[in-house]
C-alpha cells in the first residue's frame, strides 16, 4: 500500500503557503517563536503538538491555541507509526488526542507522525479514526542549527504557491527563531500569503498580512 492519501502540499493559485510548527520538547523555543510570529503579524500557522510535550507544558499549549493558532497532533510516544500494530497506533492517537483536548479544548483531526514516518497502513489508519495525515513539500531543515541564513535561503529557494513548510519549536532546533524573521519577510517579498493547514486545504485565502 501507498502513502497517496497523505498531504504534502495544494496546488492552488492564490500563493497561500502553510508554515507548520513540530514541538516534542522543550520550553525554550517556542515562546520566542511565537513572539517572532506576533511581532510579524503572522496569525495563521500550524502546530503540531506531542501530547507528552503538551502535558508537560499545559501553559505553553495554550498560549499556542489562545493566539489563534491551529494545533495538530504529534501523537503521544515519539515513535515510529510503521513498525507498529493497529492497536498500537489507535492507543497514541486517541491518548494523545485526549491530553490535548483536556489541555486546550481542541479536539484534533490533523495528525503529524513522529518524524513523518508513514506507510499506506498507518494512513488508512489514521484515516479510519477521523484524522487527516498531514507531511511537508518543503523541509526546513531547522533542526540540524545549519545557520540563520542557510535555513532562510533553503525555504526561499523552494517554496511554491500551496506548499507546507516544515519547521520545529522544540528545544533542539536553537536557530528556527532566529531564521523566522528574515524568512517571512522573504516570502512575503514573493508574494505568498500565510494560512493554516486546514485554510489550504479547503481553498481559503487566510487573512495573515504585511502590516
Amino acid at each position: 500500500m501507498d502513502d497517496s492519501d497523505a498531504i504534502y502540499r495544494i496546488t492552488n493559485n492564490k500563493r497561500s503557503i502553510a508554515l507548520t510548527f513540530d514541538i516534542g520538547w522543550g520550553k525554550k523555543v517556542p515562546g520566542p517563536v511565537l513572539r517572532v510570529l506576533r511581532q510579524k503579524n503572522v496569525n495563521r500557522a500550524t502546530f503540531f503538538l506531542s501530547a507528552t510535550w503538551v502535558a508537560k507544558y499545559p501553559g505553553l499549549a495554550r498560549r499556542i491555541h489562545s493566539a489563534g493558532y491551529e494545533i495538530g497532533s504529534h501523537g503521544y510516544l515519539h515513535e515510529d507509526f510503521t513498525k507498529h500494530s493497529d492497536h498500537w497506533i489507535r492507543a497514541q492517537v486517541k491518548k494523545a488526542e485526549r491530553i490535548i483536548r483536556n489541555v486546550t479544548g481542541v479536539r484534533t483531526r490533523l495528525i503529524r507522525t513522529p518524524n513523518g514516518s508513514i506507510n499506506g497502513k498507518v494512513v488508512k489508519k489514521l484515516r479510519t479514526l477521523g484524522y487527516r495525515k498531514i507531511h511537508w513539500s518543503v523541509d526546513s531543515l531547522d533542526w540540524t542549527n545549519p545557520g540563520n541564513d542557510a535555513i532562510v535561503k533553503r525555504v526561499l529557494s523552494r517554496t511554491r504557491s500551496g506548499d507546507i513548510i516544515l519547521m520545529h519549536a522544540s528545544d533542539s532546533a536553537t536557530q528556527t527563531a532566529k531564521a523566522l524573521p528574515k524568512m517571512i519577510d522573504g516570502l512575503r517579498a514573493k508574494g505568498f500569503r500565510f494560512v493554516t493547514v486546514s485554510e489550504l486545504i479547503n481553498g481559503r485565502s487566510g487573512s495573515s498580512r504585511v502590516p
